[in-house]
């Protein structure tokens, strides 16, 4: 063979050695190993950041991730089409569950879990009406596992919910049932099927919760680089020319500036990293109220909610074993890109992970999405704010639909209102207020919904609009019923004596038009701390901050009439209908609590008083003990929602000293 054939073969040779060497052992691997066995692909995130490190975002397995022999998952093949019977949930009255009773004595967490599941709108008392049938513990107080309950059936159609590993979690016969369960190893998770629950601790609140504490967009330059959960406890800091000697006792590097931190306290820092080992689930929740961008070095556990959380807005997954290209990676991260996986954690924290109450109610909206199907929430609404939780898929699932995604979907809410007139006693017709708005170039309709025992008058007066008559059930909240009459997207609340020009009602529902999520009106109250009597009052007072404005006379979407009657508890609608001087307060506190925002308030003419008074007049003086609403409110809802603004929107040239021809809203100025 002549040589330069003989050197073209050892070239040839070398070459096909050299990539198969690299494609064993690549250079830089951000995979999480792989799981024991084959699964669907996983909800939550697999790479560090495909962006910072696109030449390495195609991985190879290494040797030692080879599959290991799996362990037998729970109940065989079991999966959603096989053990759960969903034509249960689309009879009758739809998704209703049912909890059985939980042995005695019950710890502090598993009476918050029941109190959350009975306060749910989808809770029934009766097993017989029931779709879903939850099971809160597998163990009995003496120590031996609880009996099997007498509507069993296999399993079939039952949730087990289990906060901790219980002691008969392998003798208990499961069945077709799912388990919930807070961070469920990787080898007995069936996605699709079981719910992977957050690890809380005891003392977690029922609702509510505690805020999340990122108060900053960008990073304080005097906060660590990272923090690293510590075995025993506490946390370990370091700035941002530490080394990867952080978490990798084996290298040789200086490790630069590092603080302990003892206890649970977590310092502030940018990035949490937190080991895979499923004890430091715990810190999870920790990181994400603190704001501090979680770092899963090999997570061993399933995590929270991760069939609908997408986690690659929020979380990182890292791969352990390379502890110096994870520290550059972290390093190298854009400050948008930082900023963005924050306010995700906030949002995350905030809407499903901050009470026990959220994470109950999230577990159950991820089972009715499944019997949904194609009708569920999208990913969108999960993931965006205010959260699937708040966007009731019974109303849509468009997320064009709903008030809070015009801005995302590049989109803004038809130029036609329907105005809503409420008359109670003494059922006097508002024929002056109908002809002024019906003048309004952007009014479709009008709806008087007559609450009075008088009978409504046979005739109204000619509009260019039609006029419809409904009849209502003469209690305050039958206003803010979801009547399939309204046609539009924009409703006008109005009372039977508001008064309202025309030009008004046009240029507040044109600042509706560009703040469709929030309410716009014209009378405001607001809101106060009264150290005497140590709790919440309101006021009707004309001061510089507002918080409420009165639905007398409002702009908002119909969206918030189906929140209200199907998504507030019944024990505060019962309040509002015994005391309708507190209607206008709890609608205040739903669209608060849904948009962190305060309401708007536009300028109204001198001539319009309003026969309501507030709570507290005046702001001074006991309130009566039945008419303490605020606090009953505030405590519902775990916290107190109202949000206070100094701000109005007028028109251009408003009181402005130039000719009234030049004005487009001149009956506003008139005395």
């Amino acid at each position: 063979m002549p040589s330069w054939r003989r050197k073209a073969l050892w070239l040839a040779l070398l070459a096909s050695w050299l990539l198969g060497l690299l494609g064993v052992f690549p250079l830089l691997r951000l995979a999480v190993p792989t799981r024991p066995g084959a699964g669907p692909p996983r909800g939550w995130p697999r790479w560090l950041d495909a962006e910072l490190l696109q030449s390495f975002s195609q991985p190879v397995e290494h040797p030692e991730d080879a599959p290991q022999p799996p362990l037998a998952p729970r109940s065989g093949s079991c999966d959603w089409g096989a053990c759960f019977d969903a034509s249960k949930c689309r009879e009758g009255g739809g998704f209703k569950v049912f909890v059985y009773p939980a042995a005695e004595p019950i710890s502090e967490s598993q009476r918050r879990i029941l109190a959350a599941i009975e306060g749910s709108r989808y809770h029934t008392v009766s097993p017989s009406e029931a779709c879903l049938l939850i099971l809160l513990s597998l163990d009995a107080p003496a120590g031996e596992c609880s009996p099997v309950p007498p509507q069993w059936n296999g399993g079939k159609n039952h949730l087990v919910l289990r906060l901790h590993s219980a002691s008969c979690s392998q003798t208990f016969p499961l069945g077709q049932a799912m388990v919930a369960e807070a961070s469920p190893t990787l080898d007995t998770f069936r996605p699709g099927f079981d719910v992977a629950l957050p690890l809380f601790p005891e003392a977690h609140p029922l609702r509510g919760g505690a805020p999340g504490q990122l108060r900053q967009h960008s990073p304080d330059p005097r906060a660590a680089l990272l923090a690293l959960a510590e075995e025993r406890g506490g946390w370990r800091s370091a700035g941002t020319d530490s080394s990867a000697c952080l978490w990798d006792g084996r290298c040789e590097q200086d490790r630069g500036p590092e603080q302990i931190h003892p206890g649970a306290a977590l310092p502030n820092a940018t990035f949490c990293l937190i080991p895979g080992h499923r004890p430091d689930a715990l810190r999870f929740l920790q990181t994400l109220q603190a704001g501090c961008i979680p770092v899963l070095l090999s997570p061993q556990w399933e995590l929270p909610f991760s069939e609908v959380i997408d986690w690659t807005k929020a979380a990182i997954v890292a791969d352990e074993r390379l502890p110096l290209q994870v520290l550059a990676a972290l390093q190298e991260m854009a400050p948008t890109r930082v900023l963005a996986l924050r306010q995700q954690t906030q949002f995350l924290w905030d809407t499903y992970f901050s009470s026990v109450e959220k994470v109950i109610h999230t577990t159950l909206e991820i089972i009715q999405d499944r019997i949904l199907g194609v009708s569920a929430h999208p990913s969108l609404l999960w993931n965006s704010p205010p959260g699937a939780l708040l966007a009731l898929p019974t109303f849509s699932t468009s997320p064009s639909d709903f008030p809070f995604y015009y801005l995302q979907q590049g989109s803004r809410p038809a130029g036609r209102f329907s105005a809503l007139i409420w008359v109670g006693a003494p059922g006097q017709p508002p024929l002056k207020l109908i002809q002024e708005v019906a003048g309004s170039q952007h009014c479709a309709q009008i709806l008087v919904l007559w609450g009075s025992e008088k009978p409504p008058p046979p005739s109204w007066p000619e509009t260019a609009v039609p006029v419809t008559v409904m009849e209502g059930h003469r209690k305050a909240s039958d206003r803010f019923f979801p009547h399939s009459a309204i046609s539009t997207d924009a409703i006008l609340s109005l009372d039977a004596h508001s008064s309202l020009s025309t030009s008004e009602v046009d240029f507040a529902f044109v600042v509706w038009q560009s703040f469709p999520e929030r309410m716009v009106g014209f009378r405001t109250w607001s809101h106060f701390w009264d150290e005497a009597r140590h709790g919440w009052g309101y006021t009707a007072t004309r001061a510089n901050e507002f918080s409420m404005v009165l639905s007398s006379a409002a702009f908002y979407h119909r969206y918030y009439h189906a929140l209200f009657t199907h998504s507030l508890p019944k024990a505060l609608r019962t309040l509002a209908d015994e005391t309708p001087a507190c209607v206008d307060v709890l609608m205040n506190f739903l669209v608060a609590a849904v948009t962190k925002l305060p309401p708007i308030k536009v300028p109204y003419g001198k001539r319009h008083q309003d026969a309501r008074t507030p709570l507290v007049a005046g702001g001074l003086g006991p309130a009566p003990a039945d008419q303490d609403c605020i606090n009953q409110m505030a405590s519902e809802f775990g916290h107190m929602p109202l949000v206070s603004s100094r701000l109005r929107l007028d028109p251009v040239l408003f009181k402005d000293p130039v000719s009234v021809l030049r004005k487009k809203y001149r009956s506003l100025e008139k005395p």
